[in-house]
C-alpha cells in the first residue's frame, strides 16, 4: 500500500535520489526547511520505510569488473525447499548484484558482474550451477550500459 507524500516529502526524496551524502544543513536549505524539521522529516522517511538505507554506488569497471551479464535461471523442482535452497546460494554469492522472481517461462533473473568472461565462466560452474535445482541457465551479456539508475520518480508517486 503507498504511502501518501506530501511535497517537501518528495522534495527530500528527490534530493537524497539525487545526493544521498548532502549534510541536513544542505538538504534543508534547498528544500526551504529548518534544519531539526528536514531532519525530522528523513527521520520519518526512514522510520516508515520509504527509505531503505543509503548507499555508495561503485563503478565496478573501474575495479577490473569488466564482464555484466544477466542470468535467466530455472529450477527443477521448483518447490519451497529448492527456492529457499537457492536463495540462500544467491545471497552468499557477491557477484550476483541483484535477483529477481519472475513469472513466465523463467523462475529467477540474476544481474552478475566479474572480472572477465573466464571469471563469469567459473562463477557458472563453479557456484551458481552447484545448486542441484538449477536446471538452465540462459545469459544475455551487456555489451554497453546506455541508462543506470537507482532513482524512483517521485512525482509519479
Amino acid at each position: 500500500m503507498a504511502i501518501m507524500l506530501d511535497n517537501t516529502d518528495k522534495a527530500i526524496l528527490r534530493e537524497l535520489q539525487e545526493d544521498a551524502s548532502i549534510s541536513n544543513l544542505d538538504l534543508s536549505k534547498k528544500i526551504g526547511l529548518s534544519p531539526s524539521a528536514c531532519l525530522a522529516r528523513t527521520k520519518n522517511l526512514i522510520e516508515t520505510g520509504i527509505i531503505k538505507k543509503f548507499a555508495t554506488i561503485v563503478d565496478e569497471k573501474k575495479l577490473g569488473m569488466e564482464t555484466l551479464a544477466f542470468v535467466l535461471v530455472n529450477l527443477t523442482p521448483l518447490n519451497r525447499e529448492t527456492i529457499h535452497s537457492f536463495l540462500e546460494d544467491i545471497h552468499r554469492l557477491p557477484q550476483v548484484q541483484e535477483c529477481y522472481t519472475l513469472t513466465g517461462s523463467h523462475d529467477y533473473l540474476l544481474k552478475v558482474v566479474a572480472k572477465n568472461m573466464e571469471s563469469y565462466r567459473d562463477f557458472i560452474i563453479d557456484s551458481l550451477m552447484q545448486n542441484s535445482a538449477v536446471s538452465k541457465v540462459e545469459t544475455s551479456m551487456v555489451m554497453g550500459i546506455e541508462k543506470r539508475t537507482i532513482y524512483v520518480p517521485i512525482d509519479e508517486a
